[in-house]
């Protein structure tokens, strides 16, 4: 039986992953921090911190592959003295430090959950292809832009076969963040600013996200790729507030406010970043994993997004 040591295996998309790869007949262990984690399914091996100190030797022990899913994730007020450092810390130089160990080990299969904001951390008007250069600014995005180059180098002096995968915004039950703010504010309904807003996101759901990892750990085309994956079809905020507000039972209270006019106040008021996020658009061309691979998303973003909303409401009462 195929092996998998899974990072990350309780955090959002590890807890979507792990069911998963079980339940298609993988052996999973997974890779925790603390020694009293919950993973069903899993059998557990404590690692502690990730980064370029930690010892994966136990952890890899009878390994085929692996998801490495763990990371320093991206937040948007950063408390940390050094941002990048913190980020590259665990991002960059832990994913470096793991992908070394399976090297020395000749597990080879090694499929890299990294992001969208590798390749850009702003909103653009043409959509991101497999040909737009990386040229990320945040500390996060840095980070995990580098840890892809560590892994490209490996894959370059033929000691391990990397997949690398770039989502968009994820959603699903046990969002956090943004998503999980907007969902607030549709359940309470409170009038937003946004109908009018015709801006294009690309997402992906959870499940979706989980099931290309699954595919890119014994896909023999998968080896040495970069891909970018996501639900499909892009979808605006606005289209977001219709969603979530069908799952939560409610009407959505858009008011139809101008675009131009949102942008100048959030200029004025010094958040042009978060008006970026609220009426951007990002848009991923992911034709490379669907034609190479085969791949296509199990689920529809429509009825993912009210999944989450039904699991938004029922587990806030």
């Amino acid at each position: 039986m195929t092996r998998i040591l899974v990072t990350g295996a309780t955090g959002f998309v590890g807890r979507a992953l792990v069911p998963l790869l079980v339940k298609r007949g993988f052996a999973v262990r997974a890779a925790v921090r603390h020694p009293d984690a919950q993973v069903p399914g899993a059998d557990l091996v404590a690692v502690g911190d990730i980064g370029p100190d930690t010892d994966w030797a136990e952890a890899l022990e009878g390994v085929d592959a692996v998801a490495h899913l763990a990371a320093r994730v991206h937040v948007m007020r950063d408390t940390a003295s050094d941002p990048l450092a913190e980020f590259r810390r665990t991002n960059t130089d832990g994913t470096r430090r793991l992908a070394e160990a399976c090297a020395g080990r000749g597990v080879r299969r090694f499929v890299y959950l990294s992001s969208i904001k590798a390749v850009v951390d702003e909103s653009r008007p043409d959509p991101v292809t497999d040909a737009t250069p990386a040229d990320p600014h945040s500390p996060y995005g840095i980070s995990k832009r580098e840890a892809e180059q560590a892994l490209e180098d490996l894959h370059a002096r033929g000691a391990l076969d990397p997949v690398i995968l770039r989502p968009p915004l994820v959603y699903g039950p046990g969002v956090a963040g943004n998503l999980r703010a907007l969902l607030r504010l549709c359940r309470k309904r409170v009038p937003l600013p946004l109908g009018r807003v015709a801006n294009r996101r690309s997402l992906i759901g959870v499940g979706n996200l989980a099931d290309a990892v699954a595919l890119c750990l014994s896909h023999p085309a998968a080896p040495g790729r970069t891909f970018l994956v996501s639900d499909g079809a892009p979808l605006s905020t606005a289209d977001l507030v219709r969603h979530f507000s069908a799952g939560l039972g409610v009407r959505p209270r858009l008011l139809p406010v101008p675009p131009a006019l949102l942008g100048l106040a959030a200029a004025l008021l010094g958040r042009r970043d978060a008006w970026d996020r609220v009426g951007g658009s990002l848009v991923l061309d992911d034709a490379a994993i669907r034609a190479a691979l085969g791949w296509s998303p199990p689920a529809e973003a429509a009825s993912g997004l009210r999944a989450t909303a039904e699991w938004f409401k029922a587990s806030h009462g």
